[in-house]
């Protein structure tokens, strides 16, 4: 790698360090991932997550590891639609596929070998009988006997474990009280764990490519969409049509952890290489994401604690002549004339309004969009905003000084001024050597 592009990398995901430091992820997988020649190189993944503070809970599944088992004692695999009909049989071969998996998966998480990726990692890894479960039961007059669902979770030992720095692994089993073993589904399981343990986020890594469904067309530039969209348009028979019976059971556990509480689900697929880490360390991420907090995209007034996001959007456009050059000090002086618009954390654009009431008019100023977000209306958004801020200040118009963009501003209601339309306060501040164009918005 160009040793530029590492540090702009590293550089780039130093906010997402920052954030997830002390966050707690559950991060499901199938036992298909288990099967891939580059299932190593995820468990290194894993690894470096926890190395960057991030508090891990592992739940895998185990479906065709069972296959395996079965096809090896020649039994019949019994469903009844998508979900297994788990017989005492069929039960033994569960026991020896979770077993061998879940070793082979702590082996893995144990290694430290000074030549590998996992050099130094120390990694601890805590489980336990933490899922109660119950019988399903019968279902459209079929007995699933030993299949059953989550009954309860043991949040407490897990957060116990988490606190002593371990990574907490599930697998897809519960125990009953009376001393029962039942076949568990890993979506659920995870979707208890974190709701159980209010995490910070639910990842699944899946078999299958999200952002080739038909779901991913309407989720806008990145895949994100809030929760009780997600809701509707998984209600339409067009896209349940158009998903397997393994992914739509894993969206509704996505959709049942976002109900209960925890506030980013993410889907994504295991190509490329390294999607986990894309995912959760760059600003746009791969796959699908389903947010229940309304902030993930927002658009609201500028705080002090904006100031350096502001800077970094508009310091490039000064340097340009795009803009004209703020200090520091000035920024903080006018940072309540400012909105920002927010994503995921980081501040994407921003725009002032400086009101001028003696003559009820008002600056459309200090217009500035991050380089990946232009060209998707988000100026658009904060002139809108800007408007309505306006009017409830008594402003009738609004003006604009710009030396780069006269176009975009005319294509939004803006016709050509000259400096005698300004107020009398911007008027003497007017630079005649830049020569801004005066464009002018009656409201």
């Amino acid at each position: 790698m160009n040793p530029d592009d590492f540090v702009a990398a590293l550089r780039g995901a130093a906010p997402y360090v920052h954030a997830h430091n002390g966050r707690t992820f559950v991060i499901a997988f199938g036992g298909e991932a288990a099967l891939r020649e580059d299932f190593e190189r995820f468990i290194h993944d894993l690894a470096l997550l926890h190395s960057l503070g991030v508090r891990l809970v592992l739940v895998h599944g185990v479906r065709p590891q069972i296959e395996a088992q079965l096809a090896a004692r020649q039994i019949a695999p019994q469903f009844s639609g998508d979900l297994r009909i788990t017989d005492a049989p069929t039960m033994e071969c569960v026991k020896a596929a979770v077993g061998i998996l879940r070793m082979d998966i702590e082996a893995r998480l144990s290694t430290g070998l000074a030549s590998t990726p996992m050099g130094g990692a120390r990694l601890k890894v805590a489980g336990g009988n933490w899922v109660t479960a119950r019988p399903v039961g019968v279902r459209d007059g079929v007995d699933h006997l030993l299949t059953g669902e989550v009954r309860r979770i043991d949040v407490a030992s897990i957060e116990n474990a988490l606190d002593e720095g371990r990574i907490a692994v599930l697998s897809p089993i519960g125990y009953s009280p009376t001393g029962e073993t039942f076949n568990l589904r890993a979506g659920d399981v995870a979707q208890a764990v974190a709701t159980g343990l209010k995490a910070d986020k639910l990842v699944f890594l899946l078999n299958a490519d999200p952002d080739r469904w038909q779901l991913a067309d309407d989720t806008g530039d990145a895949g994100q969409l809030p929760l009780r969209e997600a809701e509707k348009l998984l209600a339409r028979p067009a896209i349940q049509a158009s998903l397997s019976p393994e992914d739509r059971a894993l969206l509704q556990s996505a959709l049942a952890a976002g109900r209960g509480g925890v506030e980013r689900v993410h889907l994504i697929g295991s190509e490329p290489s390294g999607a986990l880490l894309r995912e959760l360390y760059t600003r746009d991420g791969c796959g699908l994401m389903f947010h229940a907090d309304d902030n993930y995209e927002a658009v609201r007034e500028a705080s002090i604690e904006d100031i350096g996001g502001i800077l970094a959007l508009i310091q490039p456009l000064e340097a340009a002549g795009v803009l004209v050059a703020r200090s520091r000090e000035q920024l903080e002086i006018e940072i309540s004339l400012f909105d920002v618009m927010v994503r995921d954390g980081t501040v994407i654009a921003c725009a002032a309004l400086i009101p001028f009431p003696e003559d009820a008019v008002g600056e459309f100023s200090c217009v500035a969009v991050h380089p990946d977000y232009r060209r998707e209306g988000r100026a658009e958004a904060l002139l809108k905003r800007a408007e309505e801020s306006a009017a409830s200040l008594g402003i009738t118009r609004l003006f604009a000084l710009t030396t780069h963009t006269p176009h975009w501003f005319i294509e939004h209601g803006f016709v050509a001024g000259t400096p005698n339309d300004l107020p009398a306060a911007k008027a003497r501040l007017y630079n005649w050597q830049r020569k801004s164009m005066v464009l002018v918005k009656t409201l």
